[in-house]
């Protein structure tokens, strides 16, 4: 490869990071600035097989071998050491680049925006779901006995054939489906979604109140008589 060659790629791996030049220079100062082959190509080995980048999904472990391919061959010994460590560094960062949107806050931030109901191992009826929410509640654990009062709502409508069992539903998704069985409580049911997630997520702290509010709105649908579902209600998105 030769050194014009070089600065290609490291323009389109700065291109894709949106990082500033001066950045990955700086970060080629850090690392000896005249590596020889062998040492070269043991970087770029021990920072793709570093665990984190193969904690991801599929989509990652593609690009890896992507990657890898790509370089395969490759010697860096007709770079100047200059040239071969930027190109090094660059690689790394693009690699780091994308185990942080793989993983990172990125990432949870979007996961943040669907707090599921009910879990694939929660096995719970909804007589056990409110039996913990009342336990909580006597210890002062408001948070949890809200979040328990809900869940139990989704459990007594899969229980009564109001909603298909489907572990990983969101609370928005599962009013929405409620709702269309049950539509005088479908605003109810929208309100107790939103407060499921604001309190999973901690954005709002849990009280006597929101707990008695949630465990009324359990009772008001499971004495409520479903209605024949029509069509099937138009996907929500979480707010």
């Amino acid at each position: 490869m030769s050194s014009a060659a070089a600065h290609a790629v490291v323009v389109a791996l700065g291109a894709t990071l949106g990082a500033a030049p001066l950045a990955i220079t700086a970060a080629s100062s850090q690392v000896p600035v005249t590596p020889d082959s062998p040492t070269a190509r043991q970087w770029l080995h021990d920072e793709l097989t570093n665990p984190i980048y193969h904690q991801g999904p599929s989509l990652l472990e593609r690009f890896l071998t992507w990657l890898r391919d790509l370089f395969d061959g490759v010697s860096v010994a007709g770079l100047s050491g200059g040239w071969a460590a930027l190109v090094l560094v660059a690689v790394i960062a693009v690699i780091a680049a994308v185990a942080l949107y793989v993983s990172g806050p990125v990432r949870r931030s979007r996961r943040a925006r669907h707090a599921p109901v009910l879990g694939i191992d929660d096995i719970r009826s909804a007589d056990d779901l409110l039996a913990a929410a009342s336990r909580a509640a006597s210890l002062g654990d408001f948070g949890a006995a809200t979040l328990d009062a809900f869940r139990a709502l989704a459990r007594r409508s899969e229980e009564r054939t109001i909603l298909d069992p489907a572990p990983g539903r969101t609370a928005h998704e599962a009013a929405l489906m409620i709702g269309a069985r049950l539509p005088g409580l479908a605003p109810a049911l929208a309100d107790g979604a939103t407060s499921f997630d604001a309190i999973y997520y901690g954005k709002v702290p849990a009280d006597s109140t929101s707990y008695e509010q949630m465990r009324g709105l359990e009772a008001a649908a499971a004495a409520t008589r479903p209605t024949a579902l029509t069509s099937a209600p138009a996907t929500v998105a979480a707010p």
